[in-house]
């Protein structure tokens, strides 16, 4: 099973990347002098997906398991607070 998540995280980064570059509209806008996030916003969107997909209502513990199973395929994954107001800013609501 371990191989089907990660090439589904795989598949869904590389689909929603391509996306992003097509149409940076849908990105949030950043300033252009400033602290570069860590987490691309490609990455956020997978992580994003990838929780609702696989099941998880909380974030914290899509985040430890995440950390304990995904780590390999994300440089960088946030704490919960970090995660959760990423997520709402990212959010045209």
């Amino acid at each position: 099973m371990k191989n089907d998540v990660d090439t589904l995280a795989t598949a869904l980064y590389v689909t929603v990347d391509d996306l992003l570059r097509a149409s940076p509209d849908l990105a949030p806008a950043r300033p252009k002098v400033g602290i570069v996030p860590k987490l691309e916003d490609a990455e956020l969107v997978t992580l994003a997906v990838m929780q609702a997909l696989l099941g998880f209502t909380s974030e914290a513990r899509w985040l430890r398991h995440a950390r304990k199973h995904l780590r390999h395929l994300f440089r960088y994954l946030p704490e919960q607070p970090g995660y959760n107001k990423r997520l709402r800013k990212a959010c045209p609501c």
